[in-house]
C-alpha cells in the first residue's frame, strides 16, 4: 500500500470500479437479448443476428464461470469439493426454478403438443432432440437447445477450471476453439446442412472457451494479445459483410464458407467487447452499456430469453382480440410480444427468481468463519482488514457488489 493511502478507501474504490465493470457486462446480457428478439418477432428475413446474441451469451457465461472459478481457487483455503459444490447450487438455484416452471407450464396447457418431448427438455438435451429430429418441432421450445448446451457445460468445466493443472487451462481452451474450428469444416464434406452441424456441443464451445480463455488471461494479470488487438477490428468488418451477403443467393460452396465464416469470424470481435466491458469502456458507449434501462434489461435477460417464445405463441393464439398484426414477423409483433415478455420476466424476476437468488449466500465459493472471507480476488486471497473501518468499509463494498452482479454468475 502507497504510503498515506488509507487503505479501506483503496479497497472500496477498487470495489466500486468492478461494479461499474460488472453493469456494462449486465448491459451486454441485454444486447445480446435484443438481439434474439430482433430476430425472433421483427426481421422478416431469417436475421442471422438472433445467432450473434447467443454467441455473445456463451461468451459471456464462459468468461464470468471461468472467472468465478478462478477466483475461488486463487484463495488459500481453496477446497475443490467446496466450490464444485457451491457452483452446481448456485447454479441451480439461478437455473431451475424459471426453466422448470416454463416446462410445467407448457405441459399443463399442452402448448404446441410439447407434452410429448417434454423428458428432453427436462433433462436438457433439447440440442439432441433437435438434432436428430432435424426439424424445429415443437418451435415454441426450440429456443431452449442454447440453455441445454451451456448446462452441459456446466457439468464438465467446472470440473477441468478446479482440478486440472492451473497452468494447462489455456491450453486446454485453445484445444476446445481448435476442435470447434474442425467440427465446422467437417459439415462441408457431408453435402448436406443439417440442424446437428449448428446444435451437437462442439457447434458452440468455441465460444464458451473463448470466454473461458479471457478469464485465465485475465486472472494472471496478462495484456491482451497484441494479435487480438490488431485483427478484431478487420474481422469486425469482415462480420458485418458476411451478415449483408448472407441473403444473397450463392453457390453450395459460398453458402457452406459464409455460414463458416458467420460462426468463426464473429467470435473475436465478441470476445474483445467482453474484454472490453470487463474492464469498463469510457465515453459515451460506456455510460450507454450501463444505463439503468440496459442494466435492468440485462438483470432480466435470463426470464426474457426464456419466456419469449412461450409469450409469442399465446400472442399469436389471441390475434383476433389484437388489434395489429401479431401473426407474421414485424412491429405489430415486436411491440406486442416484446412487451409481454419484458412484463412477463420482470414479474418473474421480482417475485421469483430475485428471492431464490438471494440464497446463493448460503453456498460460498470458499468456506470461513468470516464474511468478508468469502469474497477472492483474481491474482490471490483478498488480506482481511485489521481496523474497523477498513473492514466495515469492505463489508459494504461486498454487499453492493453482490447486489449489481447477483445474475452474474451467470445466466
Amino acid at each position: 500500500m502507497p504510503p498515506g493511502k488509507n487503505p479501506a478507501k483503496v479497497l472500496l474504490g477498487g470495489m466500486f470500479m468492478q461494479i461499474a465493470r460488472d453493469r456494462q457486462l449486465d448491459g451486454l446480457r441485454a444486447v445480446a437479448v435484443s438481439l434474439v428478439l430482433y430476430a425472433h418477432l421483427l426481421a422478416a428475413d431469417g436475421s442471422h443476428l438472433g445467432h450473434i446474441g447467443v454467441r455473445l451469451f456463451f461468451v459471456l457465461s464462459g468468461f464470468l464461470i471461468t472467472r468465478l472459478l478462478l477466483e475461488a481457487r486463487a484463495d488459500a483455503r481453496f477446497a475443490p469439493a467446496t466450490a464444485l459444490k457451491s457452483f452446481y447450487a448456485r447454479r441451480a438455484l439461478r437455473i431451475f426454478p424459471p426453466y422448470f416452471a416454463v416446462l410445467a407450464f407448457v405441459w399443463l396447457i399442452g402448448l404446441e403438443s410439447s407434452k410429448e418431448v417434454l423428458a428432453w427438455h427436462a433433462l436438457y438435451l433439447s440440442n439432441f432432440w433437435y438434432a436428430l429430429q432435424n426439424e424445429w418441432t415443437p418451435w415454441v421450445l426450440c429456443h431452449t437447445w442454447s440453455l441445454s448446451i451451456e448446462e452441459q457445460f456446466y457439468i464438465v468445466w467446472p470440473l477441468v477450471v478446479l482440478v486440472a493443472p492451473r497452468r494447462s487451462i489455456a491450453g486446454i481452451c485453445v484445444g476446445v476453439i481448435a476442435l470447434s474450428l474442425v467440427y465446422r469444416f467437417y459439415w462441408p464434406l457431408t453435402g448436406t446442412p443439417s440442424l446437428s452441424r449448428d446444435l451437437l456441443p462442439p457447434a458452440s464451445m468455441d465460444a464458451l472457451a473463448a470466454g473461458a480463455l479471457l478469464a485465465t488471461h485475465r486472472s494472471k494479470g496478462e495484456a491482451r494479445p497484441q494479435l487480438a488487438q490488431k485483427s478484431w477490428m478487420p474481422l469486425l468488418a469482415a462480420s458485418l459483410m458476411l451478415l449483408w451477403i448472407r441473403p444473397v443467393p450463392k453457390t453450395p460452396m459460398l453458402e457452406w464458407l459464409t455460414w463458416i465464416g458467420l460462426e468463426v469470424v464473429p467470435l473475436l470481435p465478441l470476445t474483445m467487447l467482453v474484454s472490453s466491458c470487463s474492464r469498463g469502456i469510457g465515453g459515451y458507449l460506456g455510460r450507454f452499456i450501463e444505463c439503468p434501462p440496459m442494466t435492468a434489461l440485462g438483470r432480466v435477460s435470463y426470464g426474457v430469453y426464456l419466456f419469449h417464445a412461450i409469450v409469442l405463441a399465446l400472442v399469436v393464439k389471441a390475434q383476433p382480440w389484437i388489434p395489429v398484426n401479431v401473426s407474421e414477423q414485424g412491429p405489430g409483433r415486436f411491440l406486442v410480444a416484446g412487451a409481454g415478455t419484458l412484463i412477463v420476466a420482470s414479474i418473474s424476476w421480482l417475485a421469483f427468481e430475485k428471492p431464490l437468488n438471494a440464497l446463493k449466500h448460503y453456498f460460498p465459493y470458499i468456506r470461513s468463519g468470516g464474511a468478508a472471507a468469502a469474497i477472492v480476488k483474481p491474482g490471490g486471497p483478498i488480506r482481511e482488514e485489521r481496523e474497523s473501518a477498513e473492514h466495515t468499509a469492505y463489508s459494504r463494498a461486498s454487499l453492493d457488489r453482490g447486489k449489481a452482479f447477483q445474475t452474474s454468475d451467470v445466466q
